[in-house]
């Protein structure tokens, strides 16, 4: 007689939680590993650690995203880059500025590209990204591509103008794109509850006309289901959608940014509910995955970190002539 428990396990491995937990413990390896060398100074460079917003880019990941769709995010973008699609190789290699990264080294670890994949912008600047996901938005509905745009932002970004212009712009016009508010509760060192008295970023919808939605992002089911409800409502025209997906950021502002400005005791509550060993536990419990099968996952994530560490390492940093490449229309070297 066959094992059920083992055929059930091997049977869920396209099951959209065991697909989240997969893209979110390959973020989680490649943020520890990111880490580990900053401190060795086996890598030097700016760094805005996702550690405990895994989930969050995971689930919108694997809602009904496409490789076509566009992206933009922020500066601390790495789990979205990742869980977007974009080869770990060329994202390692352009945090540490070589040739062989993403954008020949030049753009860095705050501003990736990868238009393959659909990461068409990150911006260094708070809030800059919304208008562009408007521009982008906007060019999918002239040309009818069936594209949706995701514009990742944080919570800070939600009290600046271009906030609330791209909002308006993309509810007046109806255009494909999803805001997506990752609330990690802290805009830089200033709590939430210190700039802003709105009681959820998503109430600031309802002046623009669109749908807003609050989420636990570290529930992977209730990001899943409001994320895919979204994108299926831009991608079948029926508008933009504001999601705030409620999460916690374990390390601070920076690398190097040593956190005392967050709450203790809510910093104690928010790493006791870690979403990634969460979501592991919930997969053994639900028989979505078995603790070999798991082992085996995450080996071959560290197995693949590893490999495109090694390829950042190996490769050369931009030579001289690249100088003045790719700044102007016409190419001119140096």
């Amino acid at each position: 007689m066959p094992d059920q428990t083992a055929s059930a396990a091997a049977g869920s491995a396209d099951h959209p939680l065991v697909r989240v937990y997969r893209t979110a413990a390959l973020i989680h390896r490649t943020d520890e590993r990111m880490r580990s060398m900053l401190t060795s100074g086996e890598l030097a460079a700016a760094y805005y650690s996702p550690r405990g917003q895994e989930t969050v880019a995971a689930a919108l990941a694997h809602s009904g995203v496409t490789t076509d769709d566009y992206l933009v995010t922020t500066y601390r973008g790495i789990h979205d880059q990742i869980a977007k699609g974009m080869p770990l190789d060329l994202l390692i290699a352009e945090i540490f500025g070589k040739e062989t990264g993403a954008c020949k080294g030049k753009g860095g670890p705050m501003h990736v590209t990868h238009p393959d994949t659909g990461v068409m912008v990150t911006t260094g600047i708070v809030g800059s990204g919304l208008p562009i996901g408007v521009g982008l938005a906007t060019s999918s509905d002239i040309r009818k591509d069936g594209r949706v745009t995701i514009v990742c932002f944080g919570d800070g970004a939600s009290n600046i103008g271009a906030f609330h212009e791209s909002l308006n712009l993309a509810s007046l016009w109806k255009l494909p794109v999803v805001f997506v508010c990752q609330n990690n509760l802290y805009a830089e060192s200033t709590a939430y509850a210190h700039g802003t008295t709105a009681e959820h970023v998503a109430d600031r919808a309802a002046g623009y006309g669109m749908p807003g939605v609050t989420v636990n992002g570290n529930d992977p089911q209730a990001a899943l289901d409001a994320f895919t409800s979204a994108v299926d409502r831009a991608r079948a025209g029926e508008g933009p959608t504001l999601v705030e997906a409620v999460t916690y950021r374990f390390m601070g502002h920076y690398f190097g940014d040593p956190g005392a400005y967050m709450n203790r005791n809510e910093y104690d509550k928010a790493l006791a509910a870690d979403p990634v060993p969460a979501l592991r536990a919930s997969l053994l419990e639900q028989n979505l995955a078995d603790e070999d099968q798991i082992r085996v996952w995450e080996q071959e994530i560290a197995d693949e970190v590893e490999r495109a560490i090694a390829f950042a390492i190996e490769s050369p940093y931009p030579g001289a002539d690249e100088l003045r490449l790719d700044i102007y229309r016409e190419q001119v070297p140096a």
